[in-house]
């Protein structure tokens, strides 16, 4: 473990069932339970931490966290809400949440060096589930599912690939004006999970990799601001012809800009896609709107939010692993020593 990252908090929020969804401060809250949602981004973080550092116990934890997936699925779907009994609440989760699913599966099956259990398991529940992909109709599930499968490369999976990535660009097309140059007519959550898609999904010699770079640009101008970025706020968003609404911002925004930024400066080696990951990552440690670092140094969570008056003083679950696999990812790539000077 290094001195930059903190990992105790990711202990504390996990339990012999997966990964808690919420906190009151720093402390887990069992009455909220637990989603599937929460449990497959953490499993990405375990394979990253186990890639990392080659310890046991984040295999044993990415295992912990598969295995909840494992359970998650029913009728070659996903259910999301689970409660501290470990009975599911709802008998079908969102196209988004199936979709997240999909990625974190498709992460670990592209994966060389893990426990082939693991690797197994995970390319077990995508044959399962691949064939629901069809069903899809809302955009960021197809943008989740489509990463998640673009990641795996498997055969099988290219038919619902070819599927996913033109009814994305087909959906650009028909919405893009020139003073809008985006997928739909209101810029919501993880606004960037979309152009990274479509930057995931088609070679670089391809005309459509201009539709991930182009509402790549769109999103960034909308979202930094002299060097700083401000993610669209949750209390209202953006549609098209109003003002975007500042906050509250939100965690999990500054991991998925970084990693669509930082995804289109390994393709085209433009040095403002990189310098556009760092100020994302640079969020997290008080270059923001109101100068306040979002991580606890106490816990090693991540705030949950940032409010005009002030932080959202508890630590959930989506908060702490945006967090953390951003500091991997800015550790990997030596940013962490250019931070600090």
């Amino acid at each position: 473990m290094t001195d930059s990252i903190n990992l105790q908090y990711l202990f504390r929020m996990t339990d012999d069932t997966g990964i808690f969804q919420h906190s009151v401060f720093g402390i887990p809250d069992p009455s909220e339970g637990y989603t599937t949602d929460d449990n497959a981004r953490a499993l990405i973080l375990a394979i990253m931490l186990q890639e990392r550092y080659h310890e046991q116990r984040y295999e044993k934890m990415a295992a912990h966290y598969l295995s909840f997936l494992l359970y998650a699925e029913k009728g070659r779907w996903f259910r999301n809400f689970m409660d501290y009994s470990r009975t599911f609440t709802e008998k079908r989760g969102s196209e988004d949440c199936f979709g997240r699913c999909l990625l974190a599966l498709g992460f670990v099956a592209s994966r060389q060096d893990i426990q082939v259990s693991i690797k197994g398991c995970a390319e077990h529940l995508l044959n399962r589930v691949v064939s629901s992909c069809s069903s899809l109709s809302y955009i960021k599930g197809k943008a989740y599912a489509l990463t998640g499968l673009t990641l795996w490369n498997n055969p099988c999976a290219q038919p619902y690939v070819k599927m996913l990535r033109d009814s994305i660009a087909d959906t650009y097309v028909q919405c893009r004006r020139e003073d809008w140059r985006w997928f739909e007519g209101k810029m919501t959550y993880c606004s960037a999970i979309l152009p990274l898609a479509v930057l995931n999904a088609y070679k670089t010699e391809e005309p459509q990799i201009k539709i991930g770079l182009e509402s790549l640009d769109f999103l960034a101008e909308t979202a930094f601001h002299n060097g700083m970025f401000i993610p669209i706020g949750c209390k209202g968003w953006f549609s098209l012809g109003k003002k975007m609404a500042l906050y509250d911002e939100q965690p999990v925004e500054a991991c998925s800009m970084m990693l669509t930024c930082f995804k289109a400066y390994q393709i085209t080696k433009n040095s403002k896609y990189l310098d556009e990951a760092k100020n994302c990552f640079l969020w997290y440690l008080g270059k923001n709107l109101t100068k306040t670092p979002m991580v606890d140094s106490q816990t090693g969570g991540c705030y949950d939010g940032l409010k005009p008056n002030g932080l959202n003083p508890n630590e959930g679950a989506e908060s702490l692993v945006c967090w953390l696999i951003a500091a991997l990812i800015a550790e990997k790539n030596g940013w962490f020593p250019e931070i600090k000077k």
